[in-house]
């Protein structure tokens, strides 16, 4: 949509204030572009590998090809080359070209001047890191077109935001996968450190821990507990751990799948284990079967808890024909208090692909609104996904009180090779800023449901009505910003 250049400036109190580029050393960062007036952010359209293709103003949703890689430019101070989602590629002044309204395009890297960018430090009261982006070669700056990104004289260039500029300190980032080989992951962050559980499709429960996202990619896989039970001996799957309170004060309660060996279908079912204290690492000890008091007459996967309006609720998935999502009420953390009800069925084209799939069901919660996230479609296509259910008053145990979205809320990205993403859980930053959902995927179309499916996760937004945006699944090797607050080794 084309926008008059006019409501695009920024006009904080009076006309900014352009002062001199920050004078700490350069270094390499990996930040979104976003207009400081509209809050749109540069995008390489659809994230398209296309040379000459050039880069428009959309919706910011933290996807890769809204994150730009600014690469110093040697002997210069604030001075940079702007790398995009594609290896090789870079933000570029078509045909070197100096005239008003040249585009500003993706072009495979060249080291020449009208790929380099100066960042041109503009003083705005209430905000920070904002920026004039002046092209060396033209003196010209970065600013919306009818079509997309073009240049203009600076007096009339819109001021960019880039909010992870770091005045000179490094960025510091990860990449993922947490986990090569972590399907159904969870992960948590208490008392200064992360966890992370995923399926070991064995006879045991293990567990990562780092005081770093990215160092859980070289923690050890602890474990904290062997099966043995003859009904729940082996393929652990789907594994969550929740600090709750019960009878004994709060504890970690881990749930998790499994059945009799060797693999039997028909038998999964769901357990529990509780913690001596407050370790999440445990020791545990078993608690109980989690059996549904008046039907435990098929298998049930994927135990995860809500607790909503003083009230703990078991959710978990089961077979009817198709797989619908279920809900039981718990009077405590590992006893039922009733019989588990339907909450959610696959009928959306989009939740049967493959199979007719509603599980994986996580709960998120913020501002007094309850949301509960699910897999929908058969994890064996590269079509497995999220859906969502809001919660809308009354009885939780009622689906009457849910309603489901009409598309998925996060899947498949061709464009950055992720495929069947799902199975997800969340979790907050270390100082508690941020959402972050960790989910796991697979890297080609033809992965499946196996041990290859990978541990990723990723920061995501929240929508002007209060529903979560959670982007484009990025792509494997992407450099991501750490965690806000989070400690440096």
């Amino acid at each position: 949509m084309r926008r008059p250049l006019a409501l695009m400036l920024l006009v904080a109190v009076g006309v900014p204030i352009l002062t001199q580029p920050a004078s700490a050393a350069p270094v390499t960062f990996t930040s979104t572009i976003v207009g400081q007036s509209g809050g749109q952010c540069a995008t390489v359209p659809n994230g398209a590998p296309t040379n000459v293709l050039q880069l428009v103003l959309a919706g910011c949703t933290g996807a890769a090809s809204q994150n730009f890689t600014f690469v110093p430019v040697a002997n210069t101070t604030g001075t940079y080359t702007v790398n995009t989602l594609t290896a090789g590629s870079c933000v570029d002044v078509t045909g070197r070209s100096t005239a008003d309204h040249a585009t500003i395009i993706q072009y495979t890297c060249n080291g020449q001047t009208n790929q380099q960018f100066r960042l041109q430090a503009v003083t705005v009261a209430g905000a920070t890191n904002t920026f004039n982006l002046v092209g060396v070669q033209s003196g010209k700056c970065v600013a919306p077109g009818s079509t997309g990104l073009v240049q203009l004289p600076c007096s009339s260039a819109l001021v960019w935001r880039l909010p992870s500029y770091n005045g000179g300190t490094t960025t510091r980032t990860f990449t993922n996968p947490l986990d090569p080989q972590g399907p159904d992951p969870w992960l948590t962050y208490y008392d200064g450190y992360y966890y992370l559980a995923s399926t070991t499709w064995n006879r045991t429960i293990t567990m990562r821990k780092s005081r770093t996202l990215g160092g859980l990619a070289t923690s050890p896989e602890t474990v904290i507990f062997n099966l043995t039970r003859p009904n729940g001996a082996g393929t652990m799957w789907a594994p969550e751990f929740h600090l709750l309170t019960g009878p004994n004060g709060q504890r970690w309660y881990f749930y998790y799948t499994a059945g009799a060996e060797p693999y039997n279908l028909g038998t999964q079912r769901i357990h529990v284990l509780e913690s001596a204290g407050l370790d999440p690492m445990g020791p545990y000890t078993f608690k109980a079967d989690l059996l549904d008091p008046t039907q435990d007459n098929t298998w049930e996967l994927d135990p995860s808890i809500l607790q909503l309006n003083g009230q703990l609720y078991l959710l978990g998935t089961f077979y009817n024909g198709s797989q619908p999502m279920f809900i039981r009420p718990l009077s405590n953390p590992w006893t039922a208090s009733g019989t588990r009800r339907i909450l959610s069925t696959p009928t959306y084209s989009w939740e049967t692909v493959g199979g007719a799939v509603n599980e994986g069901a996580e709960v998120l919660q913020r501002n007094g609104r309850t949301f509960i996230v699910y897999s929908a479609s058969h994890c064996s296509t590269p079509d497995y996904k999220l859906g969502m259910l809001t919660y809308t008053g009354g009885d939780p145990l009622s689906s009457s009180s849910w309603v489901k979205s009409p598309q998925p809320v996060f899947q498949r990205s061709d464009a950055n090779s992720v495929y069947a993403p799902g199975h997800n859980g969340f979790f907050k930053s270390p100082d508690g800023t941020e959402d972050w959902i960790v989910y796991h995927a697979n890297s080609s179309t033809s992965g499946g449901c196996d041990m290859n499916r990978s541990t990723r996760a990723q920061k995501f937004t929240w929508n002007a009505d209060g529903t979560p945006n959670f982007g484009v699944p990025v792509a494997l090797g992407t450099q991501l910003a750490v965690p806000s607050g989070e400690p440096a080794s």
